[in-house]
């Protein structure tokens, strides 16, 4: 009697480890994707934190990073990039940070950015500083369900509130 596996025994056996690779992956780029997400909710907070103290030192926010008491490395000026070069953004797979996106200096901005790549999570966090809540804005339906995922929403929405709201949060 031979010692060995036949061929159909080996194929059956990349056939199972196959369809178990299919099954895990989309779980594992969701699992890594809110990952990042998370690193970003903590990074918001942080700022946001510090826009607040520079209000009660000044009067005022302030739309330079490198003014803040609490700065991301590598931060300067308006925008900042996290997972590559900060200032440029180039090697990113992270965020494109804002402080005060569109003008308005009483919030911050952070858009998944990575450029030369096709995102399968496309959405921006919106957060106010005075608030302790951050928006979700999906602009795909992976980024939608990713939200609806962070703020405990059953079905994918276009934006919601960390507080379970289907809506941005309030000002």
């Amino acid at each position: 009697m031979k010692k060995g596996f036949t061929l159909v025994e080996l194929l059956v056996v990349v056939l199972i480890i196959g369809i178990l690779v299919g099954l895990a992956l989309p779980n594992y780029t969701q699992a890594a994707e809110r990952t990042r997400l998370t690193e970003a909710l903590e990074l918001l907070n942080s700022i946001s934190q510090a826009q607040r103290r520079k209000r009660m030192q000044t009067s005022q926010y302030v739309l330079d990073f490198g003014t803040l008491d609490v700065t991301p490395k590598g931060a300067v000026g308006q925008v900042y990039y996290s997972r590559g070069n900060p200032v440029t953004g180039e090697h990113c797979n992270g965020f494109e940070i804002t402080l005060g996106p569109n003008g308005d200096d009483t919030q911050i901005e952070a858009v998944r950015y990575a450029p030369n790549r096709s995102l399968q999570f496309q959405y921006s966090l919106r957060r106010v500083y005075e608030h302790d809540n951050t928006t979700c804005i999906g602009q795909n339906l992976a980024g939608k369900v990713l939200c609806a995922d962070l703020c405990g929403i059953d079905h994918a929405v276009d934006e919601c509130c960390m507080d379970g709201t289907p809506t941005a949060c309030q000002k």
